[in-house]
């Protein structure tokens, strides 16, 4: 039960942050809603628990919004400001190449990590045997009997 009211509790502090963002940086609030559209959608998406997928995303994504958010506080800070800023292709393609990046990262990742390891561990089972066989030739013994493999 406790952990039931902490987690709602959490909830509703992130809503009330996310609010006061909302109501006192409007235009900071709508230009990093544009710009983090995919992380948002990653986030109600990824179902895992620790939800790894989409913290990445979101991270990759935050990094690919500081210039323009930057900027946006440079030029004054205004809704027409950051809509316009949102609007330009080059910005909106950074961030979500950005998080695209991350969400491909995170799937091949572990695909490409498999096969590094199976061929470290066949290079070393290749090794194993040649040792094997150099041992068995040197010490005159009859070789071992067919591999379980």
């Amino acid at each position: 039960m406790a952990k039931t009211s902490r987690l709602g509790s959490l909830l509703w502090l992130q809503g009330l942050a996310c609010g006061a963002v909302a109501t006192l940086a409007t235009p900071t609030f709508i230009l990093g809603g544009l710009l983090l559209a995919p992380a948002m959608v990653s986030v109600v998406i990824d179902q895992s628990r620790g939800k790894s997928t989409a913290r990445s995303v979101m991270l990759f994504g935050l990094a690919g919004t500081v210039q323009p958010r930057v900027d946006l506080w440079h030029a004054g800070h205004t809704v027409p400001t950051a809509l316009d800023m949102a609007s330009d292709t080059t910005t909106l393609a950074t961030a979500w190449a950005a998080q695209a990046g991350a969400w491909l990262l995170c799937e091949l990742g572990p695909l490409l990590i498999t096969l590094v390891m199976d061929a470290m561990s066949g290079a070393k089972v290749k090794r194993l045997r040649a040792e094997r066989a150099a041992y068995e030739e040197q010490w005159g013994l009859a070789p071992a009997g067919p591999d379980p493999r």
